[in-house]
């Protein structure tokens, strides 16, 4: 009886533990559709990209939330590549078989198709059932969605999307594309914590096209957003992959992530350093009502692109994965190009990138 009552004393003054909830959140590049991956995708009168993920799509799938910049419209037939894209909805539904969740839409080739392209992008990915920010049919559409809060495994996360402008074509009215402004992002930031999240997350497209190095109209913005009390800043645009920084407070409890650039996903590019791209996997803790960004990771992805009966197709590849398999390749030339790509941006990341490691698995 005595070690029976002794148990139950013990356990009334052991303290109530709350179990830890966890996030993987998982950001992606550019998704471009240029006109030779329009080709490639074309089955007849139809359209599929499925193809193009596939290899991809065990890493995409895994996380809890995926989000990638769309920098296309969805404007419907004729479909075109650079310098307007407007690509076939089949490349929406393919990113969404491919496990990505959140797509973010305001970018530089936002306004490539007018009026048409803002609304219809809208449109197909409300009737896909995607989830979307950064463009809206008009202001009350705006003050209804925005910003998006994300809920999943007890974690919310306010996410917000800008661009630093258009390609000098004018927003259409009353459409709107949420443009780089200070004063209006302190006003969403604010409205962003009356939703109480947990974590604010900033997808931002800004920066130099084809530079390897974040430059400083970059880094203010981003010390600016981190002012504002965002923790995650993701940026997109340059086509090329730039640092990633993770930082500690002087608590050593919370930290902000800053992520300058993912360069492309999937594209037809062939310029220096932009076949490769990166995913960066940010982990999300809570615990004790306490949220942390306690892990930053990043996977280099890599766009190949072999031709079959004259049509070069397009697959998206975990490039150290594939570092391995010289045989995948179906000429020598383009195995090696990758592992260059590889082995210069690994040699980038050591002098740009603070608090990330890679992740191959």
């Amino acid at each position: 009886m005595k070690w029976f009552v002794s148990i139950v004393l013990l356990t009334l003054w052991l303290p109530v533990l709350k179990a830890q909830d966890t996030l993987n959140l998982l950001f992606i590049g550019d998704v471009m559709a240029h006109q030779k991956q329009l080709d490639a995708a074309r089955m007849g009168m139809a359209y599929s990209f499925d193809t193009c993920f596939a290899y991809i799509k065990p890493y995409l799938s895994e996380a809890d939330i995926a989000i990638a910049n769309l920098e296309v419209t969805l404007a419907g037939a004729p479909y075109s590549g650079y310098p307007t894209f407007s690509a076939p909805d089949e490349l929406a539904t393919a990113l969404k078989k491919s496990g990505v969740d959140i797509l973010l839409t305001a970018n530089n080739h936002t306004c490539d198709k007018g009026k048409t392209g803002v609304e219809r992008t809208i449109k197909i990915l409300d009737s896909l059932d995607i989830v979307h920010t950064g463009t809206f049919y008009d202001s009350a559409h705006r003050a209804q969605t925005y910003p998006l809060l994300l809920q999943k495994n007890n974690i919310s996360v306010a996410l917000l999307n800008y661009t630093y402008g258009t390609n000098d074509i004018p927003t259409p009215s009353p459409t709107i594309v949420n443009r780089i402004d200070t004063v209006q992002i302190a006003i969403d930031i604010a409205r962003a914590k009356t939703l109480s999240p947990d974590v604010i997350a900033v997808a931002i497209h800004w920066g130099e096209e084809y530079k390897l190095y974040a430059n400083q109209v970059q880094r203010n913005a981003a010390a600016f957003l981190l002012r504002q009390g965002v923790q995650l800043v993701i940026g997109s645009h340059p086509h090329v992959l730039q640092g990633m920084e993770l930082y500690t407070s002087d608590d050593s409890t919370v930290r902000h992530a800053v992520v300058y650039s993912l360069g492309n996903f999937i594209s037809n590019m062939t310029a220096a350093n932009t076949e490769i791209g990166a995913m960066a996997r940010i982990r999300v803790v809570k615990n004790n009502e306490k949220t942390v960004i306690e892990k930053g990771e990043y996977m280099f992805t890599w766009t190949y692109k072999p031709v079959k009966n004259n049509i070069r197709h397009f697959y998206v590849l975990p490039a150290a994965v594939y570092a391995n398999d010289s045989t995948f390749f179906a000429d020598d030339k383009a195995y090696a190009r990758m592992i260059n790509s590889l082995d210069h941006m690994r040699t980038l990341y050591k002098e740009t990138t603070i608090g990330f490691t890679e992740y191959t698995e």
